[in-house]
Protein backbone atom coordinates (compact mmCIF):
# COMPACT_ATOMS: atom_id res chain seq x y z
CA UNK A 1 0.00 0.00 0.00
CA UNK A 2 1.08 3.34 -0.67
CA UNK A 3 0.85 5.10 2.51
CA UNK A 4 1.17 8.55 1.90
CA UNK A 5 -1.69 7.81 -0.70
CA UNK A 6 -3.72 6.08 2.29
CA UNK A 7 -2.89 9.16 4.46
CA UNK A 8 -3.91 11.73 2.01
CA UNK A 9 -7.20 9.67 1.02
CA UNK A 10 -8.36 9.31 4.52
CA UNK A 11 -7.82 12.92 4.99
CA UNK A 12 -10.14 14.15 2.60
CA UNK A 13 -13.11 13.01 5.00
CA UNK A 14 -14.89 15.78 6.39
CA UNK A 15 -15.10 15.89 10.18
CA UNK A 16 -17.13 18.30 11.93
CA UNK A 17 -15.43 19.55 15.90
CA UNK A 18 -17.51 18.23 18.98
CA UNK A 19 -16.63 18.02 22.34
CA UNK A 20 -17.90 15.11 23.81
CA UNK A 21 -17.66 15.02 27.89
CA UNK A 22 -19.13 12.51 30.54
CA UNK A 23 -19.60 11.94 34.15
CA UNK A 24 -19.51 9.13 35.87
CA UNK A 25 -21.00 7.93 38.92
CA UNK A 26 -18.16 8.82 41.16
CA UNK A 27 -18.19 12.14 40.19
CA UNK A 28 -14.67 11.90 37.58
CA UNK A 29 -15.28 14.33 34.71
CA UNK A 30 -13.84 13.55 31.49
CA UNK A 31 -13.79 16.01 27.94
CA UNK A 32 -12.31 15.83 24.64
CA UNK A 33 -12.53 17.09 21.14
CA UNK A 34 -13.88 14.74 18.50
CA UNK A 35 -14.67 14.35 15.13
CA UNK A 36 -15.38 10.64 14.22
CA UNK A 37 -18.92 11.23 14.78
CA UNK A 38 -22.34 10.25 12.98
CA UNK A 39 -25.71 9.85 12.84
CA UNK A 40 -26.36 5.89 12.49
CA UNK A 41 -30.14 5.38 13.38
CA UNK A 42 -33.39 7.72 12.85
CA UNK A 43 -35.60 5.52 15.25
CA UNK A 44 -34.39 5.18 17.42
CA UNK A 45 -32.07 8.90 16.98
CA UNK A 46 -28.73 7.34 17.63
CA UNK A 47 -24.99 8.64 16.72
CA UNK A 48 -21.67 6.67 17.20
CA UNK A 49 -18.70 8.41 18.48
CA UNK A 50 -15.52 7.14 18.18
CA UNK A 51 -12.79 7.52 21.55
CA UNK A 52 -9.50 6.90 21.96
CA UNK A 53 -9.23 3.37 24.14
CA UNK A 54 -6.28 4.65 26.27
CA UNK A 55 -8.10 8.07 27.17
CA UNK A 56 -9.67 9.21 30.55
CA UNK A 57 -12.42 10.04 28.02
CA UNK A 58 -13.30 6.49 27.22
CA UNK A 59 -12.66 5.32 30.85
CA UNK A 60 -15.54 7.79 31.84
CA UNK A 61 -17.83 7.19 29.53
CA UNK A 62 -17.82 3.08 29.82
CA UNK A 63 -18.10 3.90 33.33
CA UNK A 64 -21.36 6.14 33.38
CA UNK A 65 -22.91 4.52 30.37
CA UNK A 66 -23.99 7.94 28.62
CA UNK A 67 -22.07 10.92 27.60
CA UNK A 68 -23.06 14.80 26.02
CA UNK A 69 -22.26 15.60 22.08
CA UNK A 70 -21.13 19.02 22.36
CA UNK A 71 -21.19 20.98 19.09
CA UNK A 72 -19.11 23.74 18.39
CA UNK A 73 -20.22 26.15 16.28
CA UNK A 74 -18.27 28.71 13.77
CA UNK A 75 -16.18 31.02 15.66
CA UNK A 76 -15.33 28.99 18.65
CA UNK A 77 -11.75 27.50 17.64
CA UNK A 78 -10.47 28.19 20.69
CA UNK A 79 -13.09 25.82 22.17
CA UNK A 80 -12.33 23.22 19.86
CA UNK A 81 -8.61 23.46 20.70
CA UNK A 82 -8.96 23.66 24.15
CA UNK A 83 -10.46 20.32 24.62
CA UNK A 84 -7.59 18.57 22.51
CA UNK A 85 -5.95 18.56 26.41
CA UNK A 86 -7.16 17.18 29.07
CA UNK A 87 -9.29 19.83 31.08
CA UNK A 88 -10.10 20.76 34.85
CA UNK A 89 -13.50 21.52 36.22
CA UNK A 90 -12.94 24.63 38.12
CA UNK A 91 -16.27 25.35 39.89
CA UNK A 92 -19.45 25.69 36.47
CA UNK A 93 -16.31 26.09 34.25
CA UNK A 94 -14.76 22.86 32.21
CA UNK A 95 -11.45 23.89 30.73
CA UNK A 96 -12.85 27.50 31.47
CA UNK A 97 -15.99 27.29 29.35
CA UNK A 98 -19.41 27.48 31.43
CA UNK A 99 -21.27 24.44 31.48
CA UNK A 100 -24.70 23.08 33.27
CA UNK A 101 -25.19 19.32 34.59
CA UNK A 102 -27.08 17.81 31.93
CA UNK A 103 -29.54 14.57 32.80
CA UNK A 104 -26.70 12.42 32.76
CA UNK A 105 -24.59 14.67 34.83
CA UNK A 106 -22.37 14.61 31.68
CA UNK A 107 -21.39 18.37 30.92
CA UNK A 108 -23.49 20.52 28.48
CA UNK A 109 -21.38 23.25 27.49
CA UNK A 110 -23.73 26.52 27.78
CA UNK A 111 -21.83 28.34 24.62
CA UNK A 112 -21.86 25.51 22.08
CA UNK A 113 -24.98 26.06 19.68
CA UNK A 114 -26.14 22.24 20.12
CA UNK A 115 -25.99 19.43 22.48
CA UNK A 116 -27.02 15.65 22.29
CA UNK A 117 -27.31 13.72 25.67
CA UNK A 118 -27.21 10.23 25.24
CA UNK A 119 -27.28 6.64 27.21
CA UNK A 120 -24.81 4.31 25.75
CA UNK A 121 -26.60 0.83 24.29
CA UNK A 122 -23.45 -0.51 22.21
CA UNK A 123 -20.13 -0.22 21.52
CA UNK A 124 -17.01 -1.99 19.38
CA UNK A 125 -13.50 -2.04 20.11
CA UNK A 126 -12.03 -1.72 17.23
CA UNK A 127 -7.95 -0.99 16.18
CA UNK A 128 -6.98 2.03 18.80
CA UNK A 129 -10.56 3.38 19.64
CA UNK A 130 -13.76 2.34 20.52
CA UNK A 131 -16.68 3.02 18.46
CA UNK A 132 -19.57 3.71 21.70
CA UNK A 133 -23.24 4.17 20.14
CA UNK A 134 -25.23 6.72 22.10
CA UNK A 135 -28.85 6.50 21.98
CA UNK A 136 -30.12 10.27 22.03
CA UNK A 137 -32.14 10.92 25.23
CA UNK A 138 -32.33 14.79 25.61
CA UNK A 139 -31.31 17.48 22.71
CA UNK A 140 -30.67 21.39 22.72
CA UNK A 141 -30.15 23.42 19.69
CA UNK A 142 -29.90 27.38 18.80
CA UNK A 143 -33.41 27.68 16.76
CA UNK A 144 -32.56 31.79 15.87
CA UNK A 145 -30.84 31.34 12.53
CA UNK A 146 -31.22 30.80 9.31
CA UNK A 147 -28.21 29.35 8.51
CA UNK A 148 -28.43 25.73 7.46
CA UNK A 149 -27.45 23.42 10.48
CA UNK A 150 -24.59 21.82 8.74
CA UNK A 151 -23.01 25.01 8.31
CA UNK A 152 -23.46 26.06 11.62
CA UNK A 153 -20.41 23.63 12.79
CA UNK A 154 -16.77 24.40 13.21
CA UNK A 155 -15.21 22.16 10.85
CA UNK A 156 -11.74 20.94 11.19
CA UNK A 157 -10.49 22.28 7.84
CA UNK A 158 -11.66 25.75 9.38
CA UNK A 159 -8.79 25.70 11.93
CA UNK A 160 -5.62 27.52 11.55
CA UNK A 161 -2.45 25.73 10.47
CA UNK A 162 -2.15 22.44 9.49
CA UNK A 163 -3.92 20.45 11.73
CA UNK A 164 -5.06 17.03 10.56
CA UNK A 165 -7.22 13.98 12.04
CA UNK A 166 -7.00 10.39 10.19
CA UNK A 167 -5.15 9.44 8.06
Amino acid sequence: MDLQAKKTALRMIPYGLFVLTARSDDGQIAAGSVNWVTQSSFDPPQVVVCVRNDSSLHTVIDRARSFALNAVGKGQASMAVRFFKPAEVAGDRLGGFPFIPGASGAPLLTDAPAYLECAVVGSLSAGDHTVFIGEVKEAYAELDSDDRPDEMILMLNDLEGEIFYGG
